[in-house]
This record gives C-alpha cells, structure tokens and sequence, in this order.
C-alpha cells in the first residue's frame, strides 16, 4: 500500500475535552449488542471513504476501542469505485490509516468500477428492451430509490471482504452516518443486525458510533485530531465526498466537482452516456448542462439532440395505461389487441428515438411475446 509523507499524530486537544459538555459533544452511541461483541474482541471494521464523517469516526473510534480495552483486529476499509472517485479520496485513506496505526483494506468490485457499472446497465436495460421483457426503456443511472450505487459497489463488497477475512466468530461494521444528513438517516438505529454479514458460525453488526454528531462536531474533532479535510471540502467547496458527480449530489456540489481538473475525464464519459441513452443523470437535471465549457462541439450538439430525443421517448412512453406498466411479477395481464397494438406503436416511437433496434413491433408479435412472458410466469 502507497502511504504519503505524514505529520505525526497529535491526541487529544485540552480545549475541546476541558469539561463534562465538551466530552458528551463528542460522545460514542452504543448498545447492548455492540458492548457485548466488543468484550468478546470481535473484529472492528471501520468503513472509510476520504470523507469528513468516516475521518471522524475512524478517529473517535479507535480512541474509543483504546480506552475500553478493546483488543480485538481493527481495521479500516475502502471500497474504491474507480473512475468516479475523488482522486483524493484513498490518499485521504491512506493517511488517516497511517497516522492510527491501522491496516487500511481497500476493496473493489471484481466485475469493474461504478462508471462500468451504469455502462453494463445500460446494455443490459437495452436488450430487455429489444425483447419486450419490460414494457418501458430503463435508465442506466441509479437513483435516490434505486441506490444499487451503494448496496453493489459499496455495502455488498465490504461485506464480503469481513466475510472472507474473519469467517467464524462476530464481526462489526462500524460507519460514520449522523441523523443530521437526512430524514431517513434521523431514523437509523445505532446498532442493527447485519444480515450481509451473519454466518452460520458468527453475527454480524451495523454500529453507527457517531449518529447523534452536527457537521461542526465532525469538523471540529477532526480539526483537533491536527488532521485536514478532504480537498473536495478545502479547495472546491463541495459539501460532501461521495463520488465525484452522485447521483445524490447538489447542483453546487456538482459545479464544484467539475472545478477539479481530476474530474474532467470522467465527466466527459457520464456526460456521453447522457447523450447515448437520452437519460439525464438526475431526473430533470442533465450532468452536461452544469459545465457545458469542458465538452466539444460533437458531444454538445449529441447532448442536444439527445435532450430532444428524451422528450420524444418520454411523449410516447406517457401513452401507455397504468394497468400495463411495471409492477411486481410483470406482466400481470394479458394485453387486448388494442392494448398490444398500442404498444407496439410505442416501441417504434422509443425506438427511432434513442436508435434502438428492437422486436415484438406490429398487434401480433407483442400479443405472442405476452403469451410467452405469462406462460413462463411460474418458472420465472
């Protein structure tokens, strides 16, 4: 592992621990389930991304773990989403593991990064398409209510690390989110059962130590700790470190993503995926629109076109009844030729849209391909 040239460590700062105020500000959350592992040394694995909160937590933590004794493994874990990432991010990483003391495992998901996912998606969502096996075109971005971003290249990823790296006894995952983010963080318990990581031979838990922090607990803590923030935060005035463009992010926050040179590229690639797929990367909010100066005339007038082509996608994909869109076990119901008939004419309309070359286009093939798709229902 590449580690840079480092200040020493500095420990606590008399002014921010002087009173009984002070420490509650900076108080560790924790349960009966979490004390109970800890006293039987169960592995703590502290989940890191280069941003101000897990700083926070790696370092409140081990002091924590420290002053009760803990001395079980403890590690700090990275999944690295590639492209998209903040090039300062694992640096950030690798410091913060320096100065602890702690191993530092940086995990990445072995079928390509984030950017390769929404492209693989992408593909993916287009031969469905082609086959009629959904009835409306699917984007390849994730979303606020699909953040398979999370769950595939984060959440599921470092499961399997702990899993593979301490295969019998507990095991805790420790992660830096607080109330204040958001109302469904405000509703995140500080201890849960972690199904990813329960074993036939251990248990596994989700600990969020530092829920109940403000971002001035956060900043200040790390600011005592002699440590600096993230250049996303310093130098570009981003709010938060996630990837570089989230699908979660501000229009600030995007703005200052596209300020730093390191982003360039990939900004240029999700911008082209825009333009191929006629899908904005935040619902109505195109990521070409927010610094069109950083792309050549060929992709904007793409981006253009692509934006017209949306529009068209989306006036014919309004013509479908609700009774035929997606639910769970699609389809439901057999179509009437009138039904199918309409359906097929929205297929041509999508498809010359976006330059899609797709089946089941005329009354006939979209009532057969229904039948098909019914009749295999059970073994689906």
């Amino acid at each position: 592992m590449h580690t840079a040239t480092i200040e020493l460590p500095s420990r606590w700062q008399p002014d921010l621990f002087a009173d009984q105020v002070a420490l509650a500000r900076f108080d560790v959350a924790t349960t009966p389930e979490i004390e109970s592992a800890l006293d039987s040394q169960a592995p703590v694995f502290i989940g890191v991304s280069g941003g101000k909160d897990s700083q926070a937590l790696a370092y409140r933590l081990c002091d924590h773990l420290d002053n009760r004794g803990h001395a079980g493994p403890r590690l700090l874990i990275h999944s690295d989403l590639g492209r998209v990432e903040w090039r300062q991010s694992l640096p950030v990483c690798e410091r913060l593991a320096a100065r602890l003391g702690v191993e530092l495992d940086v995990v990445r998901r072995q079928a390509g990064d984030m950017m390769d996912r929404w492209l693989s998606r992408w593909e993916g969502n287009v031969a469905r398409y082609a086959n009629l096996e959904c009835v409306k075109l699917i984007l390849p971005w994730s979303t606020p209510s699909t953040r398979f971003c999370t769950a595939e290249l984060k959440s599921a990823v470092i499961a399997s690390a702990m899993r593979r790296r301490f295969p019998t006894g507990e095991v805790i995952s420790a992660v830096g989110i607080r109330r204040e983010e958001s109302s469904v963080r405000a509703r995140m318990p500080v201890w849960r059962r972690d199904e990813r990581t329960v074993r036939k031979s251990g248990m596994g838990h989700t600990w969020n130590p530092i829920l109940g922090w403000s971002r001035a607990d956060v900043i200040d803590y790390v600011r005592s700790r002699g440590d600096r923030l993230h250049e996303a935060y310093t130098t570009y005035g981003s709010s938060r470190v996630s990837c570089a463009f989230c699908i979660m992010g501000s229009e600030h926050d995007l703005r200052a993503s596209a300020g730093c040179a390191d982003n360039v590229a990939i900004y240029r690639e999700m911008v082209e995926l825009e333009a191929r797929s006629t899908f904005s990367f935040q619902g109505s909010r195109w990521l070409g629109d927010v610094a069109p100066h950083l792309l050549d005339a060929p992709l904007l007038a793409r981006l253009q076109v692509a934006k017209e082509r949306a529009a068209e996608r989306q006036r014919a994909e309004a013509c479908l009844p609700a009774h035929l869109l997606f639910t769970k076990g699609w389809p439901t119901v057999m179509p009437s030729p009138a039904e199918a008939g309409l359906i097929a004419d929205v297929r041509r309309r999508v498809a010359d849209a976006v330059g899609l070359m797709v089946m089941h286009t005329d009354e006939a093939a979209v009532l057969a391909r229904y039948a098909q798709l019914l009749s295999s229902a059970p073994s689906r």
